[in-house]
C-alpha cells in the first residue's frame, strides 16, 4: 500500500525533451524515490517502499491531441492517491507534451547521416538507449560495441565472450547497463559508462540467442537453445530461477509492462506465460503448427501475439490463455510481430516478402505493405505509431503510412540485407544493421 500523499512533501523536476517527470519524496524516516514516467500511452509511477522498487501504470489509451488535459488530470488525481492537488500543474504539462506529440504530422524525411564500419565480422544485432544518444551493435566478432550516436565515435569495446555476440540490449528507460548473450552460453551485465563487467551469467548449456531486462532493471531474463530461460538478478549476479517446461530452443522473450509476467517462444510450436515472481507458469499457448518466430505483449499486457513459421500470427487472451484469433494470409513464415503503444494496430512481417496492418481488437486487415523484394526480419512502429519501420534481405529498409499501407521513403546503401533497425525514443533518428559490417544512422 502506498503511504498517505500528506506525509509527503515533494519536489517536481520537469523535463520536456525526455517527457519525464522526477519526483524526490521524502517522510520524516527515509528518502524513498517516486518517479512518474512517460510511456507512450501511459504513465508509470515508480517508487521505493521498504527498500523494494515498485510500479504503477496509469492508462491513456484514449488521449488524444483534441481531449480536455484539465479533466484527464482530474481523473488521473481521483485514481491515484500521490498525485495530489499540489501536483496537478506539473502532470498536466506531462499530458498536454504527450498530446502535443500525438498531435504531431509525421512528414520527416530521413538521411543517411553516417556510415559506421562497426566489426570486422557482419554484425547480428543493434539497439539504442532510450534518448538515442548512444547505441550498441553485437557482432560475429564476439565483441559488444558502444558509439556516441551524434559524432559516431566508439565510447567502449565490450571484450571477453567466447563466441559470437548475438542478443543485446539496454536497460531502458536507464541506459546505464547493457546486457549481452552469446553463443558462448553465457550473458554478460556491463557499464555503459565506463565498458566495467559488472557479472558474467553461467548456467546454460548452449547458445544464448534472446535476453531482455524487466522494465525496473532488477532482473535480466535470457533464452537459450538449450530449451530453459533464466531470471537472473541485476544485483548479485545470482540466478534466481530457470524456467525448463520447453521442448525445444528458445529463440524469443520478452517482459509485460509491468515486469511480473514473461513470455518465451520456442520451437516446440508454443509459448509459455510465466509468474516472474514464482517462476511458475501462468499458460501454455498451443496453437500454432510451427515454431515460434515471435511473442509480444500489448501494452495494458491484456493481449500476446504469436508469429509463425506456419504463416500465421495468432492474438491470445493473456488472462486465460485462450487463442482469440488467427490472422492468415502471408504465403511464407511470418518472421516478426510487434503492437503499436496503444495496443490497437498489430504488424506482421513475413519472408513472403510482406508485411501487414491490423486492428489488433477486430482483427480486420487495415494496410497490406508491399514493395520489398526479399523477406522482411524485422517490422516496428515508431514511438507516435504514425510510421512503420520495415528490415529486409533486399538490403533496404524502409518507412510505410500504417492507414494506407504506402511506402514513404527507401532507405537504401547497404550492400547486404538488413537484418536489424530501430527508432529512438523521440521517433527522429533511425539505426540499420546490416550483413555488410556497417551500421547507418539516420536523421
Amino acid at each position: 500500500m502506498l503511504h498517505d500523499p500528506a506525509s509527503f512533501c515533494s519536489i517536481f523536476h520537469w523535463s520536456t525533451n525526455s517527457a519525464i517527470l522526477n519526483v524526490w519524496v521524502a517522510t520524516k524516516m527515509k528518502l524513498k524515490r517516486f518517479l512518474l514516467r512517460y510511456y507512450p500511452p501511459g504513465i508509470i509511477l515508480e517508487y521505493e517502499q521498504g527498500g523494494l522498487l515498485k510500479t504503477k501504470s496509469i492508462d491513456l489509451l484514449d488521449l488524444k491531441a483534441e481531449t480536455d488535459a484539465d479533466a484527464v488530470v482530474d481523473e488521473i488525481s481521483r485514481k491515484e492517491p500521490l498525485i495530489t492537488s499540489s501536483k496537478a500543474e506539473q502532470v498536466k504539462k506531462l499530458v498536454l507534451r504527450l498530446q502535443e506529440k500525438l498531435g504531431q504530422t509525421d512528414d520527416h524525411h530521413f538521411y543517411l547521416f553516417k556510415v559506421l564500419r562497426a566489426h570486422i565480422l557482419p554484425l547480428t544485432n543493434v539497439a539504442f538507449n532510450k534518448s538515442g544518444s548512444s547505441f550498441i551493435t553485437g557482432s560475429y566478432d564476439r565483441t559488444c560495441k558502444v558509439w556516441d550516436t551524434a559524432s559516431g565515435e566508439e565510447l567502449h569495446t565490450l571484450e571477453g565472450h567466447r563466441n559470437v555476440v548475438y542478443a543485446i540490449s539496454f536497460n531502458n528507460p536507464y541506459g546505464d547497463k547493457i546486457a549481452t548473450g552469446s553463443f558462448d552460453k553465457t550473458c554478460k551485465l556491463w557499464s555503459s559508462d565506463t565498458g566495467k563487467c559488472y557479472h558474467t551469467f553461467r548456467g546454460h548449456t548452449a547458445e544464448i540467442v534472446c535476453l531482455s531486462f524487466n522494465p525496473q532493471s532488477t532482473v535480466i531474463a535470457t533464452g537459450s537453445m538449450d530449451t530453459t530461460a533464466k531470471l537472473w538478478d541485476i544485483q548479485t549476479g545470482v540466478e534466481i530461477c530457470s524456467l525448463g517446461a520447453h521442448s525445444a530452443e528458445i529463440i524469443s522473450l520478452a517482459f509485460n509492462t509491468t515486469g511480473n509476467q514473461l513470455l518465451t517462444g520456442s520451437f516446440d510450436h508454443t509459448v509459455q506465460l510465466w509468474d516472474v515472481n514464482t517462476g511458475k507458469k501462468i499458460h501454455t499457448l498451443i496453437g500454432h503448427k510451427a515454431e515460434i518466430s515471435s511473442a509480444q505483449f500489448n501494452w495494458d499486457c491484456s493481449l500476446v501475439a504469436t508469429g509463425s513459421m506456419d504463416k500465421t500470427c495468432k492474438i491470445w487472451d493473456a488472462a486465460s490463455g485462450q487463442c482469440i484469433g488467427t490472422l492468415k494470409g502471408h504465403d511464407d513464415e511470418v518472421l516478426d510481430v510487434c503492437f503499436d503503444y496503444t495496443g490497437q494496430y498489430l504488424l506482421t512481417a513475413s519472408a513472403d516478402g510482406t508485411a501487414r496492418v491490423y486492428n489488433a481488437i477486430s482483427q480486420n486487415l487495415v494496410a497490406k505493405l508491399h514493395g520489398h523484394e526479399g523477406e522482411i526480419s524485422k517490422i516496428t512502429f515508431n514511438p507516435q505509431g504514425n510510421t512503420i519501420l520495415t528490415a529486409s534481405s533486399d538490403k533496404t529498409a524502409r518507412l510505410w503510412d500504417p492507414e494506407s499501407g504506402e511506402c514513404k521513403q527507401v532507405l537504401e546503401g547497404h550492400t547486404d540485407e538488413i537484418f536489424s533497425c530501430a527508432f529512438n525514443y523521440e521517433g527522429n533518428t533511425i539505426i540499420t544493421g546490416s550483413k555488410d559490417n556497417t551500421c547507418r544512422i539516420w536523421r
